[in-house]
């Protein structure tokens, strides 16, 4: 090759090198100017050292080299969260709260976040991202002022109270071991909260505790001193015969296909399924007016027989043998056949539908988490979303579910928690026991 030749593909190969270096800057610049998304929660602009933030990084196309989170306050800035990643993950997820050991007082504040990627061009500070959050620091707990009027509460029965916050809350409810009882905010400015003794609950064990957290996520709490009233229940043993296994069974075969005889089925049905509408119930416990929507003492299946009882302990047999043990949590009360079921006060439908055990059933919400129950109905005559006043009809008794004979199976649910319905059937208790604190209102 002359050197004229050799002079062109020298500069033929130097401007493709640096048209290809143009090229890969290029694509680096683009590629390190995808920055990574902060998802940053809770969006209140109130905090405290109790406030749980969470930050969600997602990475586009360069993987995360560190994180830097600090606070401002009065131009002192304190640098409390400092990680570097390992393995340049693409995504990360980091629960924190700030520390107490900051020193800072209540009032306004910034919290920062700083992201940085391996980015090749970080030099010329590419691959960097940040987040500035204005804050208000509130470090006081709210306090809580109980209206007197709370004295027994039966196990297995319903308890009331009312009280006042000093300052707006995020969650607020009264808490019974396991349970939590949500508290409603009236226009009195009071909160009312419906709770519960649960009837397998010692009452040794029943301290019910007032708890509420702020808006910065401040907790406070508060005992209710109260004499938990022990209560004896019965004990039944039942046989299971055949007869009723094959006549109740079809309605459960579609559910447990694997399960060919129907003692198998039922075996699954009275203990699982069982359980399974425990859970439901206390979720539709949820779905209840703020106010209360009934009025006066709640109305019995007229002419009706008790039978079985709240609270009833029951061993299952089967040939002999025992197979299961459950507990009866509501009052059986049987009249004439398909004999017409009147809602027990007034309320909103909130269930219309087979239920599990409970078969045909519908669900009456009264507000504030008080809810009454209807099954084994034979027909419906309420759908879900009917407002129904006290008296009015809401279907007919029944065999449906798990129900030997016609009957109704009539609960009293407090938040999904099962209650004792007598009660509610006594004007003198709902006067002493809860009319007083709503009067409040």
């Amino acid at each position: 090759m002359d050197k004229k030749g050799s002079g062109a593909f020298m500069r033929n190969a130097l401007i493709l090198l640096v048209l290809a270096a143009i090229g890969l800057g290029a694509y680096i610049y683009i590629r390190d100017g995808r920055l990574p998304v902060l998802d940053f929660t809770p969006q209140s602009e109130v905090a405290s050292y109790n406030t749980d933030f969470t930050l969600k990084i997602t990475a586009k196309t360069v993987g995360l080299k560190n994180l830097t989170v600090s606070i401002t306050q009065d131009g002192k800035t304190f640098d409390f969260l400092q990680r570097t990643f390992t393995g340049k993950p693409m995504e990360h997820t980091e629960i924190f709260r700030l520390p107490r050991e900051s020193g800072f007082k209540e009032g306004p504040a910034e919290l920062t976040i700083v992201v940085r990627t391996h980015s090749l061009l970080s030099f010329i500070g590419r691959g960097k991202v940040s987040l500035t959050r204005k804050l208000t620091l509130d470090l006081t707990p709210p306090q809580i002022s109980v209206n007197q009027g709370v004295h027994n509460v039966n196990q297995g029965g319903s308890g009331a109270v009312s009280f006042k916050i000093s300052k707006p809350v995020q969650r607020v409810g009264v808490a019974v071991g396991e349970y939590f009882f949500p508290a409603y905010l009236q226009q009195s400015g009071d909160y009312f909260c419906f709770f519960a003794m649960p009837y397998d609950m010692l009452p040794a064990n029943f301290k019910p505790r007032i708890i509420v957290r702020d808006l910065a996520g401040n907790e406070a709490t508060q005992t209710l001193y109260i004499y938990a009233v022990p209560k004896e229940f019965k004990f039944d043993k039942l046989n299971v015969p055949d007869e009723f296994l094959n006549d109740k069974m079809s309605q459960y075969s579609a559910q447990y296909p694997q399960e060919k005889s129907p003692l198998d089925i039922y075996k699954r049905v009275n203990s699982e399924l069982r359980q399974q509408n425990v859970a439901e119930l206390k979720r539709i416990g949820q779905d209840t007016a703020n106010a209360p929507l009934w009025t006066g003492p709640f109305q019995r299946l007229p002419g009706a027989a008790g039978r079985a009882g709240f609270g009833d302990a029951r061993d299952y047999f089967y040939n002999g043998m025992k197979i299961d043990h459950q507990t009866h949590l509501g009052v059986d009360l049987a009249s004439l056949a398909n004999a017409p079921v009147p809602a027990a006060n007034a309320g909103r439908v909130v269930m219309a539908e087979f239920f599990g055990i409970y078969g045909n059933c519908v669900i009456v919400d009264h507000g504030l988490g008080l809810q009454s129950l209807y099954s084994h109905l034979d027909s419906f005559d309420v759908k879900k979303g009917d407002e129904v006043k006290r008296g009015q009809f809401v279907g007919k008794t029944g065999t449906t579910g798990l129900a030997g004979g016609d009957h109704l199976h009539f609960g009293i649910l407090i938040s999904g928690v099962q209650v004792s319905p007598v009660e509610w059937w006594d004007d003198h208790w709902i006067q002493d026991n809860v009319i007083k604190h709503l009067n409040r209102q």
